[in-house]
């Protein structure tokens, strides 16, 4: 794992993205990963996530992240349309 997110941090910095879209994007998916397991329960995954659930709620805000979709299943985007993290995107962005 530390590898592959050694090759990521290379990729992501080659590729012109900046510190704060890589941390926003690796919060992003975080937080998405922990409410998908926990089907959207925002204090179990406040919990898992060592935090409270308001300052949760305060961080899905800040990330435009909805949790009603997360909790439908729409947790990831389909292949095409990732965000930073794509390999797809990173090899075409800025």
């Amino acid at each position: 794992m530390k590898r592959e997110l050694d090759n990521l941090v290379v990729q992501m910095y080659a590729s012109g993205i900046t510190y704060e879209e890589a941390v926003r994007e690796f919060r992003r998916r975080y937080i998405q990963e922990v409410l998908g397991h926990s089907k959207g329960n925002q204090c179990k995954a406040a919990r898992e996530l060592g935090m409270h659930r308001n300052t949760l709620s305060r961080i899905l805000a800040d990330l435009e992240l909805d949790p009603v979709q997360i909790k439908l299943g729409l947790k990831r985007p389909p292949r095409g349309e990732h965000s930073l993290l794509s390999p797809v995107r990173m090899v075409g962005s800025k």
